[in-house]
């Protein structure tokens, strides 16, 4: 945005909602929903109560009742964040989440021409599309490129992931050297339509401290997507949809024979996700929720419940161990889960 322009700060505020902020710093899976709110523990002082912090997702506000003692907008909480000022925080959300400049920049100053009524109505914004009508109105867009130089033989992706050349291939992951995606494992993500939308990246590993395991391109929100829903609805509607939390869950029980399977990219399910379960709902006999047997999933999977139910049949699928995760279950062990 040129900087010889104002930013309508109402205007950006309106446009973003906090859950979309949460979600751009990867942090959307540490929250709890409950009704209206979210509750986790607070992203700015890297605190740890799970309680500690709330947002409101009517009102679009957060508030820190531990060692921050303050509450805000989405505004206020990325300049927290990022240690900068309300309108460097403004410009990263325009530039993040690809706002449109005319909507959310109002001129310094009117032209000599212009009267006083003239100039409220030159600097006043567009009205905004209700942070709701967004999501489910405007899809990410396709990429117009692919990475294909891409090593399809890591040891992360063979030996740690346990996953084979073919299943690797299939979804055309694999280990990027260059850009954006650099060092990371990249994972293609697909729209109903089969279009590559983004590619999520991978540590593979254990990252250091401060470097988060997973990295989406700015601006790409992946509560609008479900991993690999493009080939799941092909499937035969006969056989049940799995609903797991990530990408390697969704891999490892598509090499062991269970091909319609979806990854909800977290643990919890969105609005637009649940829209795409209920648009393809005659594509598949009934939903098997399989999350990951921690407090995060356990949440989700009753929330997928009361949610899912009210237009098909859905069946929870708990594990005996804590911490259990899909991936870890063998072939013969989905196979019998499925029948």
């Amino acid at each position: 945005m040129p900087k010889s322009k104002f930013v309508d700060f109402k205007a950006v505020k309106a446009a973003i909602t906090m859950e979309q902020v949460l979600e751009h710093y990867g942090l959307l899976d540490h929250f709890k929903r409950s009704g209206d709110s979210l509750s986790g523990p607070c992203p700015i002082h890297k605190g740890s109560n799970p309680t500690q912090f709330r947002v409101s997702l009517s009102k679009n506000v957060w508030n820190c009742f531990s060692k921050c003692k303050h509450g805000g907008n989405t505004l206020d909480f990325i300049a927290k964040m990022e240690n900068v000022s309300i309108h460097a925080a403004a410009l990263k959300a325009i530039e993040w989440f690809q706002l449109d400049p005319e909507t959310v920049e109002a001129s310094a100053e009117p032209a000599p021409e212009e009267s006083v009524p003239q100039k409220r109505e030159a600097s006043k914004p567009k009205p905004s599309v209700p942070a709701e009508k967004q999501e489910n109105g405007g899809p990410n867009k396709p990429l117009k490129f692919r990475l294909d130089k891409l090593e399809r033989n890591h040891p992360y992706l063979t030996e740690t992931r346990g996953l084979t050349l073919e299943t690797i291939v299939d979804f055309g992951i694999g280990f990027c050297a260059k850009g954006m995606m650099a060092d990371r494992i990249a994972i293609p993500i697909s729209n109903p339509e089969g279009n590559v939308v983004a590619y999520a990246g991978r540590f593979p590993g254990d990252p250091d401290e401060g470097t988060p395991k997973y990295k989406l391109p700015p601006g790409f929100r992946k509560s609008l997507e479900l991993f690999n829903i493009d080939r799941a609805i092909k499937e035969p509607k006969d056989k049940p949809l799995v609903i797991v939390e990530g990408f390697f869950d969704c891999m490892k029980l598509h090499q062991h024979g269970c091909p319609k399977v979806v990854a909800l990219m977290g643990s919890t399910l969105s609005a637009a996700q649940e829209e795409l379960l209920r648009k393809h709902a005659d594509c598949y006999r009934h939903i098997i929720v399989l999350l990951d047997e921690d407090e995060a999933g356990q949440a989700g999977r009753d929330d997928l419940a009361i949610r899912l139910s009210k237009f098909c049949f859905v069946r929870l699928h708990t594990f005996e161990r804590p911490e259990t995760q899909p991936e870890e279950l063998s072939a013969e062990e989905i196979t019998a889960l499925l029948t």
